[in-house]
Parts: C-alpha cells; sequence; structure tokens
C-alpha cells in the first residue's frame, strides 16, 4: 500500500493538514482496498495549528520510509525550517520519495534547494516573496500546481485537493481518482488557473492622487468605447503625460487599466445577474462578443461561461 506522510510543521493551517489526509483516504481501489495508508508527522510531541494544538503520532522518522510526502502551508510562510526538518526532507528526497507542498508549504520546500532551477507555484498571495526569496525557482502564480515529477507544488487552499487528486490519478488511474473527486465533492479536473480567484475589489485608485478623479470617471464609464486619446483628452493632459502619470501612480497603462476594470465589472455581472455574456461584454465597454471573451479568458484564464458555473 502506498504511503502517504503528511508533515505537520509549527503553525499548520489546518486545511491544508486535512485536506490530503480526507482525499487520500477516500481513494479506493477497483476491489474496495484503500488506495493509500496515511501518516501524520511532525517534528515536537505537540504542535502549533492555530486554534488547537496538534499531536502527531509520527515524528520525523515517520518521513523515511513513505512513498509519497506532503507538506502543508502554515500560517507565517518567511518562518524557516528546523535544521531537522530540512535534513529529513532532503534524505527523503535522496531515497527518491515524492515530495508535494499545499500552498506557503512551498516555502519548506524551497528552503530545502529541491525546487532550485524548477517552475513551482504557491498562493498567488505569497508569489511575489517566494520568487523575491528563492529567485533561483521559477515562479509561477497562475497555476493551480506543478508537477515536476518528484517534487510537486499546489496553490493556496482548494488547490490542495487539485494536487492530491491528480498524484491519485497519477498512482492508480483515472477511474480511482474520479471516484475520490465524487467523494471529495470535487470535479476531477478544473478549468483554469489561480487569476480567476485573485481578488481586485476596486481598480487601483491612489487615494489623493492626481489621477484620482480620472480613474473615477473611467469606472463610470467602462461601457463607452474610449480611446487613449479620449481618456487624455478628458484628462486635459497629452497622452504622453497621461502614460507616464499612470505608471507612475497605478503601475499600468490607461488601457491596462481600463481592461482590468471591465473585467472586473464583468465578472460582478456574471455573478450577480442572469444576462447574457454578450450582453455583459457590450455593458462592459467590449466591441463584440469575441473580444470580450477573448479577453476574459486571457486575465482570468476560464471563459465566461465557465466563470459563472463555478461562482453564481
Amino acid at each position: 500500500m502506498h504511503t502517504v506522510a503528511v508533515l505537520a510543521l509549527d503553525q499548520v493551517i489546518p486545511f491544508d493538514l486535512s485536506t490530503p489526509i480526507e482525499v487520500f483516504t477516500r481513494a479506493r481501489l477497483p476491489d474496495g482496498r484503500p488506495g493509500y495508508q496515511i501518516r501524520v508527522c511532525a517534528e515536537r510531541q505537540e504542535t502549533d495549528a492555530g486554534s488547537f494544538t496538534l499531536r502527531a503520532p509520527w515524528g520525523l522518522e515517520g518521513l523515511a520510509d513513505a512513498d509519497t510526502i506532503i507538506v502543508p502551508g502554515t500560517a507565517d510562510a518567511a518562518a524557516p525550517p528546523t535544521p531537522a526538518v530540512l535534513d529529513a526532507l532532503r534524505t527523503a528526497a535522496r531515497a527518491g520519495t515524492r515530495i508535494a507542498s499545499i500552498c506557503s508549504g512551498t516555502f519548506p520546500l524551497a528552503a530545502t534547494g529541491l525546487l532550485d532551477g524548477l517552475r513551482a507555484t504557491t498562493h498567488w498571495m505569497a508569489a511575489d516573496l517566494l520568487a523575491a526569496t528563492h529567485p533561483d525557482i521559477d515562479v509561477d502564480p497562475g497555476v493551480l500546481y506543478v508537477d515536476n515529477g518528484q517534487v510537486l507544488t499546489s496553490a493556496g487552499a482548494a488547490a490542495g485537493l487539485d494536487l492530491c487528486l491528480h498524484m491519485i490519478r497519477r498512482d492508480y488511474g483515472s477511474a480511482v481518482a474520479a471516484h475520490a473527486a465524487r467523494l471529495s465533492v470535487m470535479p476531477l479536473e478544473r478549468e483554469g488557473g489561480q487569476a480567476q480567484f485573485i481578488v481586485h475589489d476596486h481598480a487601483p485608485t491612489p487615494r489623493g492622487s492626481t489621477l484620482e478623479p480620472l480613474l473615477v470617471w473611467l469606472q463610470d464609464n467602462l461601457a463607452s468605447e474610449l480611446t487613449l486619446a479620449d481618456i487624455a483628452a478628458h484628462a486635459g493632459i497629452s497622452t504622453r503625460t497621461l502614460i507616464r502619470r499612470f505608471r507612475e501612480q497605478t503601475g499600468s497603462t490607461p488601457l491596462q487599466w481600463l481592461h482590468r476594470a471591465r473585467i472586473r465589472q464583468a465578472q460582478h455581472l456574471l455573478e450577480s445577474t442572469r444576462h447574457t455574456v454578450e450582453r455583459i461584454g457590450a455593458q462592459v465597454g467590449f466591441g463584440s462578443p469575441t473580444a470580450f471573451r477573448d479577453r476574459f479568458k486571457k486575465t482570468t484564464g476560464v471563459s465566461p461561461h465557465s466563470y459563472r458555473r463555478a461562482f453564481s
């Protein structure tokens, strides 16, 4: 039987800890036998899990002969793992053990050096920090998980479900994975990546800046066909000055800002109305349904119809 060791580090996130336990426990082979044996391992007898204290039945020795090790996320992504944890993970990797991380669990995995030169992901909110602290890793904040063969990483929270189902499919095939997905009330594969979940509640509007009145006007006129010249004329400045001020105060160009604002409004309409995709595209200023669909998918990673199915 395949043994999965779940490593509970200090300040482990309970959701990330429970995800592999629940998903792998539900995997059943065609003859009804369980596909996995689960171990919860920790460095110390008691581990801080935020709202409760965890007593793991296994120490770090439980990692030694496991077939797969899962590293859940922790509340403090920047907290360095202890030398004992790093040694245990590196030793397991040298023995050929498959190692996967969930959410900010990518950080302790990155600290071992096992991700150097590889593509990896983590929760989108922590992606910049991962890239800054581990420049040798190719950080991709837009995907749900990355499979490098022996080492795998996933994005935040529910993306751990996607990763675990993916590993079940690798181990036992699609039929076993699909059954585990049904028991978890999850699709075996979700469309798109993290882009559809990144929260942009408001467009970047620097309060008190010289651009604030213009950005408010743009937000109120998303349905209008606006060119760079139109925006500059309303602001009473040249297009060159307009572009420079946008770069300085929002970090993007005027048209990039406008596109993001339109897609954000489209997401709201898809979630809160039953308007057709074509009507919503027109409401947020796209000249054709095709242009709207293309821009929406480029920004969020999924089609408008798929987004509505997921979030309405």
